[in-house]
């Protein structure tokens, strides 16, 4: 399921978190304090999201022996969680903590579109690490 982009998801993760901080400091020199922390939010919770697939991914790596069936399974699951965690955490910042909503979803986004360029990798492909999909 997740093995040919084993480096990549991880690489993305890497740049999602050094994403976050740099989102927050370039929103507070421009917005203040209150939109920083809630950019630095989004972007957490977009790197939360994929630290889930992250070790999903590291799980399903250490077991060869795992059939597509048990594959697809953890496929679904994943996707369950993922979800699961994006919506609580949303609920947590915007509901509980009561961040501003439109800089905290600017944040998710912008940490899923960091996602994105590096994701790209070096070569085209996406997620690969040696030019084959």
């Amino acid at each position: 399921m997740f093995s040919g982009i084993h480096t990549g998801t991880r690489r993305v993760a890497m740049a999602q978190a050094g994403f976050a901080p740099l989102a927050a400091l370039i929103a507070g020199a421009v917005a203040g304090g209150g939109v920083a922390l809630a950019v630095l939010y989004g972007a957490v919770v977009a790197l939360a999201v994929s630290l889930v697939l992250v070790w999903r991914e590291t799980q399903s790596l250490r077991h060869p022996e795992w059939d597509q069936h048990r594959l697809f399974k953890l496929f679904i699951r994943t996707a369950i969680e993922r979800l699961g965690v994006l919506v609580a955490l949303l609920v947590l910042g915007l509901g509980v903590l009561g961040l501003m909503p439109l800089p905290l979803l600017l944040g998710l986004l912008l940490a899923q579109f960091a996602w994105l360029v590096a994701a790209k990798g070096r070569n085209g492909a996406a997620g690969s690490t040696t030019g084959r999909f």
